[in-house]
């Protein structure tokens, strides 16, 4: 029988008992699907329920066949090594006592020779072969990253549920997962927001809180049919909207024409054109068709008033967040930035980044790429005066904010909106509702605590913090900004930033955020020789 899972009439609650989904079938084959949705919608708690892990409210899961699983941000061990990450140290100690003689003859029986040509093999698979005994401190989270997938493609599972398998890889590891992908026969669910491993997908899955959709073909195509979907919606909402409107001016007419006629049998009555009784009946008939003229109206209105309702709700779920920023302003000749002959890193022996000078000018546009290890980090730190120089000059202007993965600006302890406060002491109270309001942080949403929030809202409430001011900064330097944001939230941070007319200096592997944010210049920093758009700096 063919490997499978199907999820079948399954209603999930986090731990604190919130519904994530109620009555959801799905069916998973040997094929590569994109699980993607907003943060906090309930994508790992969806894996976790595959896994054991986490026990549905009601409905049932069904395996067949094994599956291997790639988690984010696992904590290393200590003194851990390469071949603890496959399972395999104490198997590979025995092989080399048997090598050196040292093994007894019931031990040497079960050694398996193929072991190292099977864990080699495994690693060449991701373009990354270290030694078995390799220390996992030594290595970067990317390449730990490559080592850990190898160890999966080494147990050969039916099933890979991957999450977030690219964050932290540069284009090497990215491509070496999209190959790996590719060659896969297995099944495959992988929790992504890399744009163009999702182009490589059979097909995506989408989780809303309204549940689970599953879309043929990969993220290009998935785009396209949300586009028609959110135009159909659209569609829908202006459609109950004009609905609720007719009725409400019929009612109204309705209400003018009996009101009208009302006041004609009165006078009537009153003047004695018409006897008693004959009036008592029109009257009497005038109330009965009024009321059930009202009881339509009222239900026309309530079915017009859900059916705007849902709609509206469709297209929140449907539509990007887009921004508008006020102006830095920033003079096109105005240098944000120079280095002259730097040499930066923690040992003055072996410096990290060697006699490197570049300059930012006026609004421009700068993305900071290379591989793993590299230095992109150190240099960052660099630049904004945490780390010192070994050599040369470091030139800043006083007006910039850092990013980095933490968003270390913001204070964890205490709200967004005070955080707001704290960056813009001059705001007034209209001021900062207004500016948090414009990154999807309204009312009560702005009284949220920064520690409590998903990175990918964290991010968003930084960027509302420093860009929502008054003026914003002329440079804003971004270290990997899409690593744990959900589309929602990416598109949130690319539609502030094309909106952004000051200059940037971004780390990044993805090269979708890039493109995304008009990045017009490209420093390269490869084996400590910088480089820029191919060319020696």
């Amino acid at each position: 029988m063919p490997a499978s899972i199907v999820l079948s009439n399954l209603s999930l609650s986090t731990p604190d008992g919130r519904s994530l989904f109620s009555n959801l079938d799905l069916t998973f084959g040997a094929e590569r699907t994109g699980l993607v949705g907003r943060n906090g919608v309930g994508k790992m708690t969806l894996l976790a329920s595959m896994l054991g892990e986490h026990v549905p409210q009601s409905g049932r899961v069904l395996i067949n066949g094994t599956i291997g699983l790639l988690r984010q941000d696992v904590q290393v061990l200590a003194g851990a090594t390469v071949a603890d990450l496959f399972g395999v140290r104490p198997a590979l100690e025995l092989m080399r006592r048997a090598e050196r003689g040292d093994a007894s003859a019931d031990e040497v029986a079960a050694v398996d020779w193929t072991l190292e040509t099977r864990l080699e093999a495994a690693l060449a698979r991701l373009g990354f072969d270290p030694s078995p005994d390799t220390a996992l401190s030594c290595l970067s989270g990317g390449q730990i990253t490559r080592v850990r997938l190898a160890a999966l493609v080494f147990a050969a599972p039916d099933f890979l549920l991957l999450d977030e398998p690219t964050n932290n890889l540069d284009q090497d590891g990215r491509k070496a997962v999209t190959d790996l992908l590719a060659a896969w026969r297995g099944g495959a669910i992988i929790v992504s927001h890399d744009r163009t491993l999702l182009d490589t997908m059979d097909a995506i899955v989408e989780l809303t809180s309204l549940g689970a959709t599953r879309y043929g073909g990969n993220w290009s195509s998935f785009r396209t049919q949300k586009a028609i979907e959110l135009a159909a919606v659209r569609h829908d909402l202006a459609h109950a909207e004009n609905r609720l409107s007719e009725i409400d001016g019929r009612a109204q007419e309705a209400a003018e024409k009996k009101a009208r006629k009302d006041s004609g049998g009165r006078k009537k009555r009153a003047k004695g054109d018409m006897p008693r009784i004959l009036a008592g009946a029109r009257k009497d008939r005038s109330e009965d068709t009024g009321g059930k003229n009202a009881q339509i109206a009222e239900r026309q209105r309530a079915e017009a008033l859900q059916a705007i309702d849902t709609a509206r709700r469709r297209v929140e779920v449907l539509q990007p967040l887009s921004v508008k920023l006020p102006a830095t302003d920033l003079p096109a000749g105005r240098e944000v930035l120079w280095l002259d002959g730097v040499s930066a890193g923690f040992w003055p022996e072996q410096p990290v980044v060697r006699d490197l000078s570049f300059a930012v000018v006026g609004p421009e546009r700068v993305g900071l790429v290379g591989p793993n290890g590299s230095g992109k980090t150190t240099l960052l730190k660099l630049i904004v005066g945490e780390l010192r120089p070994l050599a040369g000059i470091v030139r800043l202007r006083p007006d910039f904010a850092l990013f980095d993965q933490k968003v270390s600006l913001l204070d964890p302890a205490r709200s967004i909106l005070d955080n707001f406060r704290r960056l813009n002491p001059k705001a007034g109270a209209n001021e900062c509702h207004a500016a948090l309001a414009r990154f999807m942080f309204r009312a009560d949403a702005a009284l949220q605590i920064a520690g409590s929030l998903s990175g990918g809202q964290i991010f968003r409430a930084g960027l509302a913090c420093v860009l929502g001011g008054q003026p914003p900064p002329s440079l804003l330097i971004l270290d990997e900004p899409t690593n744990h944001l959900d589309f929602e939230s990416i598109e949130a941070v690319e539609a502030g930033l094309r909106a952004y007319d000051g200059a940037l200096l971004v780390v990044s592997h993805d090269e979708a955020f890039l493109q995304a944010i008009g990045i017009t210049r490209r420093i390269e920093i490869a084996a400590n020789l910088p480089r820029i758009d191919g060319g020696i700096v």
